[in-house]
């Protein structure tokens, strides 16, 4: 191993809003120091510039990282201000390619879905809350990119810009019923991906056909079906799966839908003590799904989800009160470099260790980072 570690050399091109020199500390140097306080488990600057102040860290930061200034806590502020989120994010999205297998995206489950930074809801600095839409390759466990809009209502184009800065071709694509959108359809496989989407009450006509075909006993009959079983915290959830390509019936504009082919349906029951309840979801597809497959790449939908459930708990990201935007988007980037290096050590390891031990081992000795640094 070398003794002086860059991470941040897929971050070099980040771009800043306004010129800086360097002086005593560098732009680099400020991400290098976020970044691995964020490893630590650290929620906000004010913790990361206590722990980098530490007589013990400053050495360890100058013996790997050649970092001999601590910026105050003002000025790391302001550092972290200069960097324009839009250009970390596209050095964000090289960072991850760099170590995804060498197959890429192929055949993985790409999961979209937007997150709001509640807090800044609450500033008035901000005319709406900070929403964030995030691709979350599902099998992996790893974030692949992000696109900042103002509130959820813009949550639709932006996810078709965050396909365009994505290298998808070949994976599945899975969103929730607000981007089941013909021309969303198209960007996807205008990437040479295919999609998953749910069908709501937004595509109205079309969600009518397809219950109308699942609910009826003698369509259902002809579709392929799977079922699985899981028992947990005193509940039981049973999963019924339906899938069919033979689609010639529906009659709600089928070309306008970009390469549709397949519909499903998925019949979920949670039986409890106090009964049992049942809903149905219904999704259309641009690949011809069997019902394990559908199964699969819709229940993978939900992990993007975990991963904005890891920023809460790990990070307390929705408690964040720091007022100006920039430090907002590009704390959100840190924090998903911090979580995905973790992951990818945990699957080039074999590591059983959660998350949260892992950051600790880091914080009590910040040498157990360096395995994870050098990873990926």
């Amino acid at each position: 191993m070398e003794k002086i570690i860059k991470i941040t050399e897929y971050f070099v091109d980040v771009e800043t809003t306004e010129e800086h020199n360097g002086y005593f500390c560098s732009v680099g140097e400020a991400l290098t120091l976020v970044i691995l306080g964020s490893l630590c488990g650290l929620r906000n600057p004010s913790q990361i510039h206590q722990w980098a102040s530490n007589p013990r860290v400053k050495v360890f930061l100058l013996e790997y990282f050649n970092i001999k200034n601590i910026p105050c806590y003002y000025w790391l502020l302001c550092l972290l201000k200069l960097i324009v989120p839009e250009s970390f994010n596209r050095c964000f999205i090289r960072w991850v390619q760099s170590f995804l297998p060498e197959d890429k995206t192929e055949n993985l489950t790409l999961s979209f879905d937007g997150k709001t930074i509640r807090s800044t809801g609450k500033m008035d600095k901000y005319e709406s809350p900070l929403h964030i839409v995030s691709a979350q390759l599902a099998e992996l466990g790893i974030t692949y990119g992000q696109q900042t809009v103002d509130g959820k209502s813009s949550e639709i184009p932006a996810m078709r810009e965050l396909l365009g800065l994505l290298n998808v071709k070949e994976c599945m694509v899975v969103a929730d019923a607000l981007h089941c959108q013909k021309n969303t359809a198209k960007a996807i496989i205008a990437g040479k991906a295919d999609y998953l989407l749910s069908v709501k009450d937004n595509q109205q006509i079309l969600k009518e056909e397809i219950e109308d075909y699942v609910q009826d006993e003698s369509s259902r009959k002809t579709m392929d079906t799977h079922t699985t079983n899981e028992k947990k915290s005193g509940r039981i959830e049973k999963r019924t799966a339906y899938a069919t390509s033979n689609i010639d019936w529906l009659s709600d504009k089928k070309e306008d839908w970009e390469n549709l082919n397949c519909i499903g349906a998925i019949n979920t029951q949670f039986t409890t003590k106090k009964g049992t309840t049942n809903e149905w979801h219904y999704y259309i597809s641009s690949r011809e799904l069997s019902a394990k497959e559908l199964l699969k790449h819709a229940r993978l939908e939900w992990s993007v989800e975990t991963m904005h459930w890891l920023l809460d708990v790990h990070f307390g990201e929705d408690f964040c009160r720091i007022e100006d935007r920039n430090v907002q988007q590009n704390l959100n980037i840190v924090r998903k470099i911090a979580l995905n290096s973790i992951k990818d050590y945990k699957e080039k390891t074999g590591s059983k260790h959660p998350i949260s031990r892992i950051m600790l081992d880091c914080l009590i000795d910040c040498e157990n980072m360096l395995p994870i640094l050098t990873s990926n």
